[in-house]
């Protein structure tokens, strides 16, 4: 049985290399909408997504990523993408139960699959945790008023593809155990 829901699901790819074309405002906002309507504990929606968009800020934010990365400079770890997608969540949801990680990483997956499913390449880049402990962090989330005990999940680097994605390795045995 397929759909074009599984079918986006089953040929998503990471995307690292991408065109310097800014993603359409209308691709854009379609994927955010599909990040906000990602399953969220008790439905608190405990994960904002930051769209950044602008390069001045979108290069600050890869060369912070590329130093706690540990990269040599000149290095992106985001790929030549146009926009980064990230994914802060609110550690306090949920009566501080833990769940805000669970929250964000499916507005993670949200986000991705619908850039696929629009034909956008993306990919999730870690080290947001590390990015919003700083004082780096901070001030990003100062100047755009957000408050809270907010931790860093991912960032999706966004943006068209520059080259063929990788097509699916084979799916490993014994994925599945089944208790009938």
């Amino acid at each position: 049985m397929t759909n074009e829901t599984l079918k986006t699901l089953e040929t998503r790819r990471s995307c690292r290399k991408f065109k310097p074309e800014m993603v359409s405002d209308e691709e854009l906002q379609a994927v955010l909408r599909a990040g906000t309507y990602a399953p969220s504990g008790k439905n608190q929606q405990s994960a904002i997504i930051i769209a950044v968009t602008n390069k001045g800020l979108r290069d600050q934010i890869a060369e912070e990523n590329r130093k706690i990365g540990g990269w040599n400079e000149g290095f992106d770890p985001f790929y030549g993408a146009p926009v980064i997608l990230i994914v802060i969540a609110d550690k306090d949801a949920n009566n501080g139960s833990g769940t805000y990680i669970n929250d964000g990483s499916l507005v993670m997956g949200n986000l991705m699959n619908a850039a696929a499913s629009l034909g956008l390449g993306s990919v999730w880049i870690h080290r947001a945790k590390q990015e919003f402990e700083s004082e780096f962090g901070k001030k990003i989330l100062e100047k755009l008023g957000i408050k809270g005990n907010y931790e860093g999940i991912g960032h999706v680097a966004l943006g068209y593809p520059a080259a063929e994605l990788p097509k699916a390795l084979a799916r490993k045995e014994n994925y599945v155990y089944y208790i009938k």
